[in-house]
């Protein structure tokens, strides 16, 4: 590898040390998947950011963006947000009774399940989440400039196939 067409990173700091103490070790795979974690991170922090100025955290954005997500009447059932985001029913809650308070989204009986609930996005909420994901896509396109058109389909096309491979 040329060191000039590929400026040191954190990253290979981390792989040289590793081939100091331990040369045996094969680690190519470190390499992506330290990236990636290190990627995720930053551009966590970096939606953090941008949401913060709307009054939105990223869990906060990310039930309102799953209500968006689902069309119009923007409705589900608490169970059907758990799933989508992998949350357990109680930190659900939690986040439901947070933007319900905040006049973004109402809970009301399920017309079809005298038990059950649904959740739909407000007037107010579908605003603020509009706002919030052009805000979030402005911070993606932004980090993902460093990359031509044809770089950036390549990597969404890799990381599809390896995250296909890691949800099998």
């Amino acid at each position: 590898m040329n060191p000039q067409a590929h400026p040191q990173d954190p990253v290979d700091a981390i792989v040289e040390q590793w081939a100091a103490v331990r040369p045996d070790l094969d680690t190519a795979a470190m390499e992506v998947f330290g990236r990636i974690f290190r990627l995720s991170r930053a551009m966590g922090d970096r939606m953090e950011r941008a949401y913060a100025p709307l009054g939105l955290a990223r869990g906060e954005f990310d039930v309102l963006a799953t209500l968006r997500r689902a069309g119009e009447p923007y409705t589900l059932s608490p169970r059907e947000l758990s799933a989508t985001l992998m949350l357990t029913t109680g930190g659900m809650t939690g986040r439901l009774d947070k933007l319900e308070r905040a006049g973004l989204l109402r809970r009301s009986p399920d017309p079809h399940d005298r038990r059950g609930l649904r959740v739909t996005l407000t007037e107010q909420g579908l605003d603020l989440v509009d706002r919030a994901v052009g805000a979030g896509l402005a911070v993606e396109r932004e980090a993902l400039s460093a990359l031509n058109a044809q770089q950036a389909g390549q990597l969404a096309d890799l990381l599809r196939e390896l995250l296909r491979s890691t949800e099998r």
